[in-house]
């Protein structure tokens, strides 16, 4: 067996456990047999890149998951390791902990939301949920039209799928982490 098609079928059996999918609906939702999927996912064959195509299509996840490297057994992220991503004239900064990774189907952010400053949210594709842990400050939100406002250490949830904004009512800086949740497709 080659190291490569471990790897990819490693990575196959992952993100078909993840989603609780049996070999039978992969094998509908990606157009690809059964009997292949098993071989790639035991090591056995190595795909073409037309089949890891099909595959990655119909589990709508990149092509390049398949690809990667073998990730350690934790992860430490440190605050503008990556672009950070401003907002509001810079007066939100979005520090990129964990980028978006199809297997947790999770991002998280560090954010900082200086004094007064507001930002608006276009609604999320639906079933997106954010997880809201406010660190320091005040921080008043309106989803989908009702305000609630958030005191040091609060959290909230909510289905990011309406409209929503973000408002730091403190005379000082706001700091937030936010998690942003992809509903499995």
């Amino acid at each position: 067996m080659e190291q490569n098609s471990l790897k990819i079928g490693e990575r196959l059996k992952e993100i078909r456990n993840t989603r609780q999918l049996t070999l039978d609906e992969v094998a509908e939702l990606t157009g690809v047999s059964k009997p292949m999927l098993g071989q790639i996912e035991r090591g056995q064959s190595s795909p073409t890149i037309n089949i890891l195509w099909k595959i990655s299509t119909g589990l709508k996840i990149p092509l390049s998951f398949f690809c990667k490297k073998e990730e350690a057994e934790y992860m430490v992220a440190e605050l503008g390791e990556r672009e950070i991503i401003t907002e509001e004239s810079g007066g939100m900064r979005a520090y990129p902990l964990f980028p978006f990774d199809p297997v947790r189907n999770l991002e998280v952010f560090y954010i900082e939301f200086d004094a007064g400053v507001r930002h608006e949210s276009l609604p999320h594709v639906a079933g997106v949920e954010e997880y809201v842990f406010l660190v320091h400050g005040t921080l008043k939100m309106v989803i989908g039209g009702k305000e609630v406002v958030l005191q040091e250490k609060q959290s909230i949830r909510f289905g990011a799928d309406i409209s929503h904004a973000y408002h730091s009512v403190s005379d000082k800086t706001c700091t937030a982490y936010n998690v942003i949740f992809y509903p499995n497709n």
